[in-house]
């Protein structure tokens, strides 16, 4: 079973990826403009930003919920990745050539919201016994988790910045913009990866497919950091390798609610097995990766 889970798994990934691909070239025509891929690919980042948003808002709406909201701080992700959220589903189809000031302050607070709640996450596991002990690294308030409210806002803010580049030979950070946006999306894999590890370890392994986002993603990084030093050329594997990527933040969540279907009572229990089974917002949070197909 196990073996034929893990074949599952990795021939699913390769439909998705190629799927993805061939719509991909599809939607590309010699018509297409400078402006056009500029402008596209500022849509996808705040597409991505959102989908990252929505994570964070069920997953923080849970996990804060399970605590009582015992401080009022707690309420903070759920306004602010709500916020992100309407911003990257309004920018996904914003076709303007400049920044939105709106936008740009919403996905600011997030990534002041995701800093200070890292802080107050690395505040709740050193307080306990034990401090930074394995047990409160699993069972203490997830140290990984308001990072993704930082990238949700990280993501934002770049397809933000891009719309005000000129759209010949943009520019982000002092390079061009596309190497600029490689390795944001690069920085992005690593950082999910952390939590990604975490829980699969404290889950251990149980299931050989909890190996795929820990195989999969940092061959992505590395194959976007190769993108953004190497001299510019087409790059098809890479591209397959981050719809690779992107489709297991689908098939994740499959895996994640048959987790939940394992436990005692199944769904007809689902008020208890979504807390105490796998965590269905999580996966998403790969799917970031299908930003960097854009590069």
């Amino acid at each position: 079973m196990n073996k034929t889970t893990t074949v599952g798994i990795a021939v699913a990934c390769g439909l998705a990826a190629l799927i993805g691909t061939s719509k991909r070239a599809d939607r590309r025509t010699p018509a297409q403009t400078r402006t056009q891929t500029h402008i596209d690919t500022a849509c996808t980042f705040n597409h991505s930003s959102a989908l990252l948003a929505l994570s964070v808002l069920a997953d923080s709406a849970m996990e804060h919920y399970r605590g009582s909201f015992d401080n009022p701080a707690m309420y903070t992700p759920l306004v602010v990745s709500t916020l992100s959220l309407l911003a990257g589903l309004h920018g996904g189809h914003d076709h303007e050539r400049q920044r939105h000031p709106v936008r740009n302050s919403v996905y600011v607070g997030a990534v002041l919201a995701g800093l200070a709640g890292t802080g107050f996450h690395v505040y709740n596991i050193t307080k306990r016994p034990g401090r930074w002990s394995w047990h409160n690294l699993f069972y203490a308030a997830p140290i990984g988790a308001p990072m993704a409210l930082l990238l949700s806002g990280a993501l934002g803010a770049v397809a933000e910045r891009l719309r005000d580049e000129p759209q010949h030979e943009p520019r982000l950070f002092g390079m061009p913009a596309g190497q600029a946006l490689a390795l944001v999306t690069s920085a992005g894999l690593v950082g999910t990866l952390g939590e990604v590890a975490l829980l699969h370890f404290r889950g251990a392994f149980q299931n050989p497919a909890m190996y795929a986002p820990i195989v999969i993603p940092p061959v992505a990084a590395a194959l976007l950091v190769n993108t953004a030093i190497a001299a510019p050329r087409s790059r098809w594997f890479t591209r397959l390798w981050l719809r690779m990527t992107a489709a297991l933040g689908v098939i994740g969540v499959g895996f994640h609610a048959r987790g939940i279907a394992r436990n005692q009572g199944g769904w007809r229990n689902w008020s208890q097995n979504l807390f105490n089974g796998p965590p269905l917002p999580a996966p998403p949070n790969c799917f970031h990766a299908r930003a960097g197909g854009t590069v």
